[in-house]
């Protein structure tokens, strides 16, 4: 089932979530139904708070390449355990945050833990495009978005569009 993503500014997406306690049924259809909504939208990334779910849970897929079979990925309780120094810029974007991009500088390379929907620790080290998009959906868990990396006022301008798109869609 295709979910409604949020539109900032909303105060759950400002707002850290609540640990993953177990691994329900319930839990692996929102996480079948977070994917969905990625593809749908379509994204790489969504985490649990984009879609009003209060929960330390986010997907993921950065596979862009036709030719490569697709990798979904769910992260549950996910944490960066290790950072590299080496940092790279990509310009970062939002489902959240529709249509407005800007380039936000992160370590180049993390290592990360999560429990997976088969309850079991898992651990993998991310590159690249993965990277960023680990580190941009774990800081929504966190209630930060990207585009808190950016100055006061650049904010300010994106948050009006995006204040103006969601009284647009309301009187749609």
């Amino acid at each position: 089932m295709i979910l409604p993503i949020l539109i900032h500014p909303d105060p759950r997406l400002k707002t850290r979530t609540e640990p993953v306690a177990e691994v329900t049924d319930e839990l692996r259809r929102l996480a079948d139904d977070m994917l969905e909504t990625m593809y749908d939208a379509p994204g790489i990334g969504l985490a649990a708070p984009q879609v009003g779910v209060m929960t330390r849970l986010l997907v993921m897929d950065c596979v862009k390449d036709e030719e490569t079979p697709a990798r979904p990925m769910v992260l549950i309780n996910p944490e960066v355990i290790g950072a590299s120094d080496d940092l790279s810029a990509f310009e970062e974007g939002c489902l959240s945050i529709p249509e407005q991009y800007a380039e936000v500088t992160r370590p180049a390379e993390v290592d990360v833990r999560w429990t997976g929907l088969d309850g079991k620790v898992h651990e993998e080290h991310f590159a690249d495009l993965w990277a960023t998009c680990v580190q941009h959906e774990i800081d929504h868990l966190n209630g930060k978005l990207f585009i808190d990396y950016l100055s006061p006022m650049k904010r300010q301008i994106i948050t009006r569009k995006m204040q103006k798109l969601k009284r647009e869609r309301a009187r749609a």
